[in-house]
């Protein structure tokens, strides 16, 4: 005879973990920054991932940071209302514009 946990059905162990962290994913209903869904989590690690599978990996630590503080921004200001022709025109003419600080956009 097996020693330990008795297996559960996956039904039960869905059970289990949302009593278990009911606060947590029930806090959309009390707290409106908080989103109903992880699309935008989803979607900002996306891009690297793609990157990473058709290329087989980025060359270099460094180059893989670049390019992730590059769609960090991108995406920031793409939020923010700011369109992307624009923003790389700006940025290769050396006129970037700057993401707004976080502190601004919370207390809009």
């Amino acid at each position: 005879m097996k020693a330990g946990r008795v297996k559960q059905s996956v039904a039960f162990n869905l059970l289990q973990r949302l009593r278990r962290y009911a606060d947590a994913v029930l806090l959309f209903v009390s707290d409106l920054a908080v989103p109903f869904t992880n699309n935008c989590g989803e979607h900002a690690i996306r891009m690297p991932k793609v990157k990473q599978e058709i290329s087989g990996s980025f060359r270099t630590l460094l180059g893989a940071q670049n390019f992730c503080v590059i769609r960090s921004c991108l995406d920031t200001l793409r939020k923010q209302g700011h369109g992307m022709l624009a923003l790389l025109q700006r940025a290769s003419a050396r006129n970037p514009i700057q993401p707004a600080p976080a502190e601004k956009l919370h207390n809009r």
